[in-house]
């Protein structure tokens, strides 16, 4: 009992610090799109793509090796640490002096030559994520879940806190709006020509004070590179950097497709940039879904490897699947029924994309649905399908969007992102029924998710002008979903047990 609240207690921690660090974070949402034009935040949503894959790549694996190594009797926990952070050193120097020696070539391949800045900060973030992850698996390693979760709150508060300070608080004195009285300092520490720059530079600041708050971690280090000693820790890990690839492909190669295919002109007065900037915004509308699934996985993995010697299990892996598919399905009629409410958390410029929400809101639904069928793999240690079927999400979202991005636009990018993980469930479900088959309700699980989208078609097609009237038909369609809900489901709750 003890072993299980112990658990229980570190996955909170980590769960939270994580769940709310992605809402802290989405909060600079409604600022950066207020505040920058959509091409300026195209910018940013562009490179922080890059950086996605990059982050993949400075790491390679290693990370989840030290702890499979860390965690072997015949191994020295603290020598793994050595070996594993003196092989991120060496090459996140290597990588890093690669991107500062070409910073100004990728600064012109992106089309903003005069901002070589950017790439040479985005490396230095580069290099100090990679170190840093290290001795947070260290400190994970060791249980310490509260120091964990406290540093990485902190440093996205600093993030959130700096990123008001200057493109609001300073903002707004510099521009007049109020206290006046400050306004020659806010126009010494403000300039309204720096742009995005200011994301990019609090980003790579509050990056660099991780290094002083892990300084107890970091001093522990001792340089150990033992090529010999690495060659297995480096076997383990590159599956894992191909199979984080992937996994990046799914996630944000459509900002990047977008703006190298999207024809010229496609929509008019808007350029490409801008077009990855708006959907990038209205993208981040998803973020509701998204917390959802991010806390049903930190709650239901160890639930599932709890559960999974108990003889009941796959009927209650079933129920679960069944009530999560209800609780997002309802998520995704909600949000997109009352799409004009959830839009004032974006700038008006971004409203034109707003059509791609209830299709994105759909494709993380069936996301939430794939990590859910994940269980077959991870009880039966054949993970390496899970690399199969993410190389397989990765070949659809890359040639959907290049098929779809000409014709449709960020509808396009959308539509592959539903295609991908529609297809990376379906995938799972299919394998996992031959490997370790789990009686998951499929037909009432469709069922809920085919009313959700007749319901959210129904508001779309069935056009109420009155602001009062259309906000009430909307919600009574929401109270449909409900209702069904409850006449089909009413049994479990009044069941006595």
């Amino acid at each position: 009992m003890s072993i299980a609240k112990k658990l229980v207690g570190q996955t909170a921690a980590y769960g939270l610090s994580s769940i709310v660090g992605r809402a802290l974070n989405y909060l600079l949402v409604p600022v950066y799109t207020r505040v920058f034009l959509p091409e300026e935040y195209g910018v940013v949503s562009y490179l922080y793509a890059f950086v996605a894959f990059f982050n993949v790549v400075y790491t390679y694996g290693m990370e989840t090796a030290f702890f499979r190594f860390a965690n072997k009797p015949e191994q020295d926990p603290k020598t793994v640490y050595n070996r594993v952070l003196s092989a991120i050193l060496v090459s996140s120097t290597v990588f890093t002096g690669i991107l500062l020696l070409f910073s100004q070539q990728i600064a012109d391949y992106i089309g903003y030559p005069e901002h070589r800045e950017y790439i040479v900060w985005l490396a230095v973030v580069l290099a100090i994520d990679a170190l840093v992850a290290i001795p947070f698996a260290w400190l994970r390693h060791q249980n310490k879940a509260i120091k964990f979760a406290s540093i990485k709150l902190a440093n996205i508060l600093l993030t959130v806190g700096a990123n008001l300070f200057f493109l609001v608080l300073l903002r707004h004195i510099y521009e007049g709006q109020y206290l006046q009285s400050l306004q020659p300092l806010a126009a010494y520490l403000y300039n309204p020509d720096f742009g995005v720059g200011y994301i990019f530079l609090i980003n790579l600041v509050a990056n660099a004070l991780l290094i002083p708050m892990l300084w107890k971690e970091l001093r522990i280090f001792r340089f150990r590179l033992d090529v010999e000693q690495l060659k297995p820790m480096l076997q383990y890990a590159w599956p894992l950097l191909f199979m984080g690839l992937a996994g990046m492909v799914n996630e944000v190669i459509d900002r990047i497709l977008l703006e190298r295919y999207l024809p010229e002109g496609f929509y008019p007065g808007t350029s490409n940039m801008a077009a990855v900037g708006i959907y990038s915004a209205c993208y981040k509308l998803a973020i509701f879904m998204t917390l959802t699934i991010q806390a049903f996985r930190y709650a239901a993995e160890p639930f599932f490897f709890s559960q999974a010697k108990e003889k009941e299990s796959p009927q209650a892996f079933a129920l679960v699947m069944k009530w999560f598919v209800i609780a997002c399905a309802f998520i995704y009629l909600f949000i997109s029924t009352n799409l004009e409410d959830f839009a004032l958390l974006i700038g008006p410029e971004y409203h034109e994309g707003l059509m791609v929400v209830p299709v994105l809101l759909l494709a993380n639904l069936f996301l939430g649905i794939y990590y859910n069928l994940t269980v077959w793999f991870k009880l039966t240690d054949k993970t390496h399908f899970g690399t199969y079927i993410s190389f397989g999400g990765a070949a659809i979202t890359i040639v959907f969007n290049l098929l779809l991005i000409p014709v449709l636009g960020y509808m396009g990018s959308a539509i592959a992102t539903l295609l991908c993980y529609t297809g990376m469930a379906l995938a799972t479900y299919l394998l996992g029924n031959v490997h370790y088959p789990i009686p998951y309700p499929v037909k009432t699980i469709l069922g809920y998710i085919a009313l959700a989208t007749v319901l959210v078609l129904a508001a779309y097609l069935i056009p109420v002008e009155n602001f009062w009237l259309r906000h009430a038909y909307h919600l009574a369609l929401c109270g449909v979903f409900l209702t069904v809900v409850w006449l089909r489901e009413r049994s479990y709750f009044l069941t006595k047990k």
